[in-house]
C-alpha cells in the first residue's frame, strides 16, 4: 500500500487558531488548489501576536518524533513550503526535513518570514538570519518581502527602488540558490507591485491597485497559491497575478463585511473562486 497516489505538500508552520494566518491559512488555500496539505506544526498559538494578549506553545522538542512518523510511513511530497521559524534549531530541522524528503520532482518554496517595514522581527537574532540565508540555499522559490530581500541580500533597506536595482536584488537571493524570487509588497504609489524574477530570464513586475490596509495572512495565502501552483505546474507569471488578484479581492470583501485588521482576510467567502 502507498500513501503517494495524491499529490502533497509539507507546510511547515505555526497554528494560530483565529486571526487566519500560517497553517490556518495554508491547509484551504492549497487544498482548494486540489493539492493535500500536510502540516508540521513549529508553535500553537490560541490567535496570532498581534492580539493584546495570546497563548503559546512551543513545538519545536517535538518536531522531530513527528517527522519520524512520517518516515515510517514512507510519505512523498511534491513539495516543501517553509514559513515563520522562530529558532535557529527550527531552521535546522527544516532543513534536515528538506534534506530527508527532497526528491528530484519536490519543489521547495522558502517564505522567509523575517521582518516588514524595514525591520527585523524581534525574534531574529544574526544567528538566525544567518541560517535563513542557508535554508534559502534549498529553495527552488522564494517569496521574501522588500524587507526580508534585504535581510537576505544583506542590503540597507529603503522604500524607493528602481526596476534596475530590483532585478539586482532579486538576481542576487538567486544566485544563492533559488531559481524563482518574487519579491512582494512593494508600493508604488496607488499600486501594490510583485518583482518577479527567474534565473536565465529579464525580471518583471506585476501590479494591482492598492486597497485597504495590509491584514495579517496575506504572505500565507500568497505564498500558499504559489506553492500549490508550482506543484500543478502552474506558469510562474500566472501564479503571481493568480495570487495577486485573489488577494485583493479577499482585502475588499473583508472591508465591505467590516472584519477588524487583526481578523485578517475572509478569504473563505471567495475561495470556490480560486482555481
Amino acid at each position: 500500500m502507498t500513501h503517494n497516489n495524491q499529490k502533497k505538500i509539507a507546510a511547515i508552520n505555526d497554528f494560530s487558531g483565529f486571526g487566519r494566518c500560517s497553517l490556518a491559512v495554508e491547509l484551504p488555500i492549497i487544498s482548494a488548489l486540489k493539492v493535500q496539505c500536510c502540516p508540521i506544526p513549529t508553535s500553537i498559538f490560541s490567535n496570532h501576536t498581534g492580539f493584546p494578549s495570546f497563548y503559546f506553545d512551543d513545538y519545536t522538542e517535538h518536531m522531530n518524533a513527528y517527522i519520524h512518523e512520517w518516515e515510517k510511513l514512507n510519505l512523498e511530497f511534491n513539495g516543501i513550503c517553509t514559513g515563520f521559524l522562530g529558532s535557529a534549531r527550527q531552521i535546522e530541522i527544516v532543513e534536515n526535513f528538506i534534506h530527508t524528503f527532497k526528491k528530484s520532482n519536490t519543489v521547495v518554496i522558502v517564505d522567509p518570514v523575517m521582518g516588514d517595514y524595514g525591520k527585523i522581527y524581534s525574534t531574529y537574532t544574526d544567528e538566525t538570519c544567518s541560517k535563513m540565508r542557508t535554508l534559502v540555499q534549498q529553495a527552488d522559490i522564494v517569496t521574501p518581502n522588500l524587507t526580508e530581500a534585504c535581510i537576505l541580500a544583506d542590503l540597507e533597506y529603503h522604500e524607493n527602488w528602481s526596476r534596475k536595482d530590483l532585478e539586482k536584488l532579486a538576481e542576487q537571493i538567486s544566485k544563492m540558490g533559488p531559481a524563482k524570487v518574487v519579491i512582494t509588497g512593494i508600493t508604488q504609489g496607488q499600486f501594490v507591485a510583485n518583482y518577479c524574477y527567474e534565473k536565465g530570464r529579464e525580471g518583471y513586475l506585476i501590479r494591482t491597485v492598492k486597497v485597504g490596509t495590509q491584514r495579517s495572512g496575506t504572505g500565507d495565502i500568497f505564498a500558499s497559491i504559489i506553492a500549490a501552483d508550482a506543484v500543478n505546474g502552474v506558469n510562474f507569471h500566472e501564479s503571481v497575478r493568480k495570487a495577486s488578484t485573489f488577494i485583493k479581492k479577499c482585502i475588499m470583501k473583508s472591508i465591505e463585511l467590516d472584519i477588524p485588521l487583526t481578523d485578517g482576510v475572509c478569504f473563505e467567502e471567495l475561495l470556490t473562486t480560486l482555481r
